[in-house]
């Protein structure tokens, strides 16, 4: 396992993808629960 396994977090840095293992970054979880705050809401 290393830069060429899908799964691992290696190879997702070398590949550039996103996953379980390697997730984007949240800018910033106060929007995220105003906004589900104010769906609920609805």
């Amino acid at each position: 396992m290393g830069k060429g396994d899908k799964k691992t977090r290696k190879g997702k840095i070398w590949r550039g993808s996103y996953g379980v293992n390697r997730p984007r970054k949240q800018k910033n979880a106060e929007t995220k629960k105003e906004v589900r705050a104010s769906a609920q809401k609805k």
